[in-house]
C-alpha cells in the first residue's frame, strides 16, 4: 500500500510539474507575443504625426540596438553665427524660410562653413544631445565603409559579384549582380519602396522586423526584373546587401568596423547606435541614430575629400566616384532609364543643375548638404509626417532652401570684405 502511495504521488508531483512548465510557457509566450504586438503597433504608427518626433529621437525603445562608440576626442569647432536668408524661390514662388522649416517639423539644423558653426538650432523639445534616426542618410556611411573595404583590399572589386562574397544569396534576385550596380542603386531587383502604400515591400519589410523576422531572409526573397546596371531604382535593400558584403568580407559587424574606420576617425562626440534584427543583424538600410553635430562631420569628412585632420578615412577616389553619375542611367534631370530627376552616385544623391553639390536624403526630411565650391556643409533632421503625400516635392525644395543658404553665406563673406 505505500509503494502504491508513493507511485501515485509520484505521477501527480510529475504531472504537476509538466502543468507547471506549460502554464509558465504559455505566460513567457504570450508575454513575447505581446511584446511583438506592442512593437508592430509602435511600428505602424512610427509616422504618425502625433508621436514622430518622440519616436524619432527614442528609437531604441523599439528595437535592439547595437552601439557605435564615439572618437576618444571630439573635434570642436569655432562659431561665427550668421542669420539665415529670410526666404527662398522654388517653382517661381517665393517660400518664407522659416516657415518652411515649422511646416517640415524641422527638429535641428546646423551649418557648417569654413570649418565654423554659422547656424544652429533646434525646435520640438531636440537639443544637441537628441540622437535622432538617420532613415536612408545611412546608405551613405554604408557606401563610405565599402570604398574603406576595397582600399584595404578585402574587397577586391566593385565588379565582383555580391555572391562572390555572399554565397548566402546565390539563386536569390541578387546572383551574380556586381557591387557596383547596387551601390548606384541599379541591382534590377523588384521593390516598392512607397510608404504611402500599407501594403509596398518597404512596409511589409517594417512589420516582418517588428516581428521579429530576419532581414537577411527578407532580402533572400527578393527577385530581379530587370538586367543589372540599366536603371535607376532605388531599393533600400540594395544598400542591406552591401552591409552583407561588408560582414562577409572583414568578418566584423557593421558596428564594429563602422566604429573603427569611420566614427572614431572623424571626431564625433557622442555614441551613435544601429538598429537590429532578431538576429542580432544592423539594419543598415535606414537605422542608424546620432546626434546632428555627427551627422555634420559625415559632410565634412566628404567635403575634404575623405579626409579629417590632414589623415585619410575615406579615399578621395571614393569620395569622387560617390558624387559621379558614371554612366546615363544616373544622370539628373528626366530620365527614361531613371525612377526621378535626382542623379545618383555611390549612395550618395547628385542634385539638378549641377553646382557641384551633393547630398544624403533620409526618409520625412534628413539630410547632409555638401556644397565643396562654398566649403560648406549643413545638416537637418526632421520629422515630417506628410511626406508619404508630398515627399519628393519637398526634398527639391529643401535643395534650394540649402543653396539659398549657400549664397546668402557667399554674399556675406563678400560684405565682410568688400
Amino acid at each position: 500500500m505505500v509503494s502504491q502511495s508513493r507511485k501515485k504521488h509520484g505521477w501527480l508531483y510529475k504531472v504537476g510539474v509538466v502543468a507547471l512548465v506549460l502554464a509558465s510557457i504559455m505566460v513567457i509566450g504570450s508575454a513575447i507575443f505581446h511584446e511583438r504586438l506592442i512593437r508592430l503597433y509602435r511600428v505602424i504608427r512610427l509616422f504618425d504625426q502625433d508621436v514622430i518626433v518622440e519616436n524619432f529621437r527614442n528609437m531604441d525603445g523599439i528595437f535592439g540596438t547595437r552601439i557605435v562608440h564615439k572618437a576618444d576626442q571630439a573635434t570642436t569647432f569655432a562659431t561665427e553665427p550668421q542669420p539665415l536668408p529670410t526666404s527662398f524661390t522654388y517653382g517661381g514662388k517665393a517660400i518664407d524660410l522659416q516657415q518652411f522649416l515649422k511646416d517640415q517639423y524641422t527638429t535641428g539644423m546646423i551649418v557648417i562653413k569654413d570649418n565654423k558653426v554659422t547656424f544652429e538650432e533646434y525646435w520640438l523639445g531636440n537639443d544637441e544631445k537628441s540622437k535622432v534616426i538617420s532613415w536612408s542618410m545611412a546608405k551613405s556611411a554604408i557606401s563610405a565603409l565599402i570604398g574603406i573595404a576595397v582600399d584595404e583590399g578585402l574587397i577586391r572589386d566593385v565588379y565582383d559579384p555580391v555572391t562572390e562574397y555572399v554565397p548566402f544569396l546565390k539563386g536569390t534576385g541578387y546572383d551574380n549582380v556586381p557591387i557596383k550596380h547596387v551601390l548606384q542603386m541599379s541591382s534590377g531587383i523588384g521593390f516598392t519602396e512607397d510608404y504611402g502604400d500599407f501594403n509596398s515591400d518597404i512596409n511589409r519589410l517594417g512589420r516582418l522586423l517588428a516581428l521579429n523576422k530576419s532581414i537577411d531572409e527578407f532580402v533572400a526573397s527578393l527577385k530581379n526584373i530587370r538586367e543589372p546596371g540599366t536603371y535607376n531604382q532605388y531599393v533600400s535593400m540594395d544598400t542591406q546587401v552591401l552591409s552583407m558584403v561588408l560582414r562577409e568580407a572583414t568578418g566584423k559587424t557593421i558596428s564594429e568596423y563602422m566604429e573603427e574606420k569611420l566614427w572614431k576617425r572623424i571626431g564625433t562626440e557622442s555614441d551613435g547606435y544601429w538598429l537590429i534584427d532578431n538576429k542580432g543583424v544592423e539594419i543598415v538600410f535606414a537605422c542608424f541614430n546620432a546626434v546632428l553635430r555627427d551627422y555634420a562631420r559625415v559632410g565634412l569628412l566628404y567635403l575634404n575629400d575623405g579626409k579629417w585632420n590632414g589623415e585619410t578615412v575615406v579615399p578621395g577616389n571614393w569620395v569622387k566616384a560617390s558624387v559621379t553619375p558614371d554612366a546615363p542611367h544616373l544622370q539628373s534631370g528626366e530620365n527614361p532609364a531613371s525612377f526621378w530627376v535626382l542623379g545618383y552616385g555611390y549612395q550618395w544623391w547628385l542634385p539638378q543643375k549641377p553646382e557641384g553639390d551633393f547630398i544624403a536624403i533620409g526618409a520625412a526630411g534628413q539630410y547632409i548638404y555638401v556644397h565643396p565650391g562654398h566649403n560648406l556643409v549643413i545638416a537637418k533632421t526632421s520629422a515630417y509626417g506628410d511626406y508619404k503625400i508630398d515627399g519628393k516635392d519637398k526634398i527639391l525644395q529643401t535643395i534650394e532652401m540649402f543653396r539659398a543658404i549657400v549664397k546668402s553665406m557667399a554674399n556675406g563673406e563678400k560684405a565682410k570684405t568688400a
